[in-house]
């Protein structure tokens, strides 16, 4: 919601998707999720800006790779940085740029088949939780765009929201975000 409050064009965006998708309904279901792409783009783009854990489940090197010149000896303790993967120019272009229209262009998901979007790890040491996770972070963003009127409190406007993350086991926002929400009224 942070990224969609600093980018308020998005979010009118996904808004006018949810509207022509699923009228005036106030209960989604997780089936209509399908009919909302640009709402999953905001979802991966997201995930791929703010990971939930900046680095993944630590992994063991089972023999001698060499890995871009770079050789890891056997038994060595790897530890994947997907928070600088999402950020690195070599894979996206304008990384530092909340833009969700990238992922309408392209298959990639977060699912752990795509090395470039894995917030949730991949291979056999895939979170566990991804399941319930991709069905709930859909659902509860749609949620909250479609039923709520958004502003930032304090007349705090989107170009001076600070969105400075504390690196630890989990992101969390330096400063918190302070907003009003408002339920939408629907005849």
């Amino acid at each position: 919601m942070a990224e969609l409050l600093r980018n308020p064009d998005k979010l009118v965006k996904a808004r006018k998707e949810l509207s022509k998708a699923i009228g005036k309904d106030v209960t989604l279901e997780e089936s209509q999720i399908l009919k909302l792409p640009f709402l999953q783009a905001v979802v991966k783009e997201t995930l791929r800006l703010h990971p939930p854990g900046p680095l993944l489940v630590p992994h063991k090197c089972d023999e001698m790779v060499n890995i871009s010149g770079f050789n890891v000896p056997k038994n060595a303790q790897i530890l994947v940085n997907v928070w600088a993967m999402g950020r690195d120019p070599t894979i996206w272009e304008n990384p530092t740029i909340f833009m969700p229209e990238r992922f309408l262009k392209c298959e990639i998901d977060f699912k752990g088949h795509d090395f470039k979007l894995i917030p949730f790890g991949a291979g056999k040491r895939i979170c566990p939780g991804l399941p319930l996770a991709h069905r709930t972070m859909h659902l509860i963003v749609a949620s909250l765009v479609h039923n709520f009127e958004w502003k930032l409190a304090d007349g705090l406007i989107p170009e001076h929201m600070n969105m400075e993350e504390q690196y630890a086991i989990t992101l969390k926002k330096v400063q918190p975000l302070r907003v009003q929400a408002t339920p939408i009224k629907r005849d």
